[in-house]
């Protein structure tokens, strides 16, 4: 929702500006040069990245705008889950869980918690790390640096597509030079035309420089500076969930356990304390 609304605000700021100096659109109408700018873009990507690549990109591409902001209800029902989990396996031990974690997607306790399971990174970080403590003697210290090995490989997979629209962007303006070196050239073979001819001609070549700065600047890299702020948020999210999973398997109650991990939440989007426990007090009267 927001990044459509800023590409909106984008054309707003740039055309409004523009009719305030009282400027012509139809100067600015210039297929060929968005046909070469966008085109030579698209090939450069495409040349500079591997098949995953092309894919993760696009998908990450899709999210910012159709995913969802990571936020305090969301954080919210993480902890609920994680909540629920520890206290099934107190009553009934680790194997009670086992179907939960087998079959998330079909699981009657994480169906409760759309949020989670409509991340598959997100529940197979959760059930991985509880098949390994059901299926190994590993100590906490060994199940945390277990852990930390899979965020960093998810980090790496997540930054991906910034990076890699980080260098589009940054190759944006040349590629507008490029366009504009071309309407030059055609501008040379109308020498003996009229002023007001060449003068059209050499600002239309001109508007390719300007769609090669605004797409750079105004679109591709505010793309990928968002795609990477999603990563760090997903990185902050697995975050909480190593954290409650550690002070479970050291032993931890699971109020105490699920309290850890809410301190692990990034201030902005924490719930209080009071309010978790009055989450948690309706959790247990429905049981």
């Amino acid at each position: 929702m927001f990044v459509a609304i800023g590409i909106v605000v984008v054309f707003a700021a740039v055309g409004l500006g523009y009719v305030m100096e009282h400027g012509h659109f139809s100067v600015l109408f210039q297929p060929a040069e968005l046909v070469i700018i966008g085109g030579a873009g698209l090939g450069a990507f495409i040349i500079s990245s591997p098949k995953k690549v092309i894919s993760l990109t696009i998908k990450a591409v899709t999210k910012i705008f159709s995913g969802h902001d990571m936020g305090k209800q969301a954080y919210i029902e993480l902890l609920l889950l994680l909540n629920e989990i520890f206290f099934k396996v107190k009553r009934e031990g680790f194997l009670a869980i086992e179907a939960d974690i087998d079959h998330p997607d079909e699981s009657e306790m994480f169906k409760k918690y759309p949020s989670v399971i409509s991340s598959a990174s997100t529940a197979n970080f959760i059930c991985d790390n509880f098949r390994t403590i059901i299926s190994s003697n590993m100590t906490p210290h060994e199940l945390e640096n277990l852990m930390e090995i899979d965020m960093e490989a998810q980090e790496h997979d997540a930054m991906i597509p910034a990076a890699a629209l980080t260098k589009v962007s940054d190759g944006m303006p040349a590629l507008g030079i490029v366009a504009a070196v071309l309407g030059v050239v055609l501008t040379m073979g109308k020498i003996s035309e009229p002023p007001e001819v060449l003068g059209h001609s050499i600002g239309a070549a001109l508007v390719g420089t300007f769609l090669g700065i605004l797409l750079s600047y105004g679109f591709i890299g505010p793309m990928a500076t968002n795609i990477e702020n999603k990563a760090k948020e997903h990185e902050a999210y697995l975050k909480v969930i190593k954290t409650a999973i550690v002070a479970m398997a050291s032993g931890a109650a699971p109020q105490s356990a699920v309290e850890s991990a809410r301190r692990a939440i990034p201030s902005a989007d924490r719930p209080g304390f009071e309010e978790l426990n009055e989450e948690i007090k309706n959790w247990k009267g429905n049981q």
